[in-house]
């Protein structure tokens, strides 16, 4: 069965377009803004129309429609016509003939005047699976919608949850105090992006660890089995505090975007990069690593903007290569052309070490770094370890290193192992 391709047809305005989206969610923003720009987004990518977006209201479980090209703030009981039965069912509704549907309810169409032909009806859950509002795109330009469209639907309407679940946030910060519950808030969002348990890779042993400095970090990391492969990421923003918190948020965020979208990694990684160019401040910028393995034939393929050393821990021989990055940071200027992306192939017992610069530059009270040296030696004697494990006796070494001496740059570790019985 042939099953159709939601990047098949996307032009590269459309591509632009989406990651716009992701792009607006770490810029500051009013509610009415940010949706207009996802439902704009997606009467452009859909060929629809027009679109709206509902917004639950949990104190009376309601919809109101907050974003709509003629009419606003109409109320429906959730449950009610097509954007309630949405709402209550949880799952997407592509009808193609409204009116032969018993569960439309024409009452917006006769209020606006306009003739609602086939609909696309998402709901907008956030993290924790909350229902947070319903998108809504109607009339494709010469036909029906299909299940492409409803793939590149899903990928808005999961942008369009996390807008409205950071302007929650946000609103919440204003009736406390502002600026310990910004810095709270802020943690979780970026908590909440983080894996929330190790993806199983047959014949792989992964982990990934995350300790900020402060309340908020600037690294991130993210290990999740995509359709290309394993992804593996780790990034670092220069500076600490929310603005770094929010360059990774957003890297994070459009690198899952451009690969949910089918772009390869040459790709995603150059479209990042100059969405990140083109937003984040001069002075700022993101180191970061994005691979992909592919576990059936262990070999992983990468590009490193500005992060390394990147540790290749070789079983067989107890070697640990180190290879430097294969370009700038992310986002501290445009590229020209892509580049190509390098590769290593992980052997039985090998092991692919990241390591942000809050491991190597930990510093004990004399202002000594621990250093790339004490991280092989660690790496060395305990490398037949799961990777939980090593990860735990490499900071316990640096914290003992360190000597009590305060934690000043944010720690973050990834690590891939290949199963010596692989």
């Amino acid at each position: 069965m042939n099953v159709p391709d939601p990047v098949a047809g996307l032009s590269r305005q459309d591509m632009e377009a989406i990651l716009d989206v992701t792009r607006a969610l770490a810029a500051p923003f009013d509610l009415l803004t940010m949706l207009a720009t996802v439902t704009a987004a997606a009467r452009q990518v859909l060929r629809a129309e027009r679109s709206s977006v509902w917004l639950h209201d949990a104190a009376t479980d309601e919809l109101v429609l907050e974003v709509a090209d003629d009419i606003r703030h109409v109320r429906v009981p959730v449950g009610t016509g097509l954007v309630g039965a949405c709402a209550r069912e949880r799952t997407a509704i592509n009808v193609p003939d409204c009116y032969a549907d018993p569960r439309f309810d024409p009452a917006v169409d006769r209020r606006s005047g306009f003739r609602t032909r086939c609909s696309l009806t998402l709901p907008l859950v956030d993290h924790a699976g909350g229902l947070v509002g319903v998108m809504q795109v109607l009339n494709k330009h010469g036909g029906v919608f299909d299940a492409a469209d409803e793939g590149l639907a899903n990928a808005l309407a999961a942008q369009c949850a996390v807008a409205l679940a950071r302007v929650r946030m946000t609103e919440a910060l204003i009736e406390g105090e502002k600026l310990r519950q910004e810095l709270e808030l802020a943690r979780v969002v970026q908590m909440s992006t983080l894996p929330a348990a190790m993806p199983a890779v047959a014949g792989y042993d992964v982990c990934g660890t995350f300790l900020p400095a402060a309340a908020t970090g600037g690294d991130t990391y993210d290990l999740a089995c995509i359709d290309q492969g394993l992804l593996i990421v780790l990034g670092d923003a220069t500076g600490h505090g929310i603005a770094p918190a929010l360059s990774v948020t957003q890297m994070h965020a459009m690198l899952r975007m451009a690969f949910r979208l089918g772009a390869d990694l040459e790709t995603a990684f150059g479209q990042v990069n100059d969405q990140l160019a083109a937003t984040l401040p001069d002075d700022r910028f993101i180191t970061a690593f994005v691979g992909l393995l592919d576990a059936a034939a262990h070999k992983l393929r990468y590009l490193s903007g500005g992060q390394g050393p990147i540790l290749h821990f070789q079983a067989a021989s107890g070697a640990c290569l180190r290879y430097p990055p294969t370009g700038f940071p992310l986002g501290a200027m445009p590229l020209p052309a892509r580049r190509p992306a390098a590769s290593i192939d992980l052997a039985p017992g090998d092991l692919l070490v990241l390591l942000s610069d809050g491991v190597f530059e930990y510093f004990d009270a004399s202002g000594e770094a621990f250093g790339e040296d004490r991280v092989e030696a660690v790496l060395r004697e305990h490398h037949a370890a799961t990777t939980a494990a090593l990860s735990r006796r490499l900071l316990d070494v640096v914290r003992s290193f360190a000597a009590g001496a305060p934690q000043q740059d944010d720690v973050t570790m990834v690590l891939v192992k290949r199963l010596a019985g692989s």
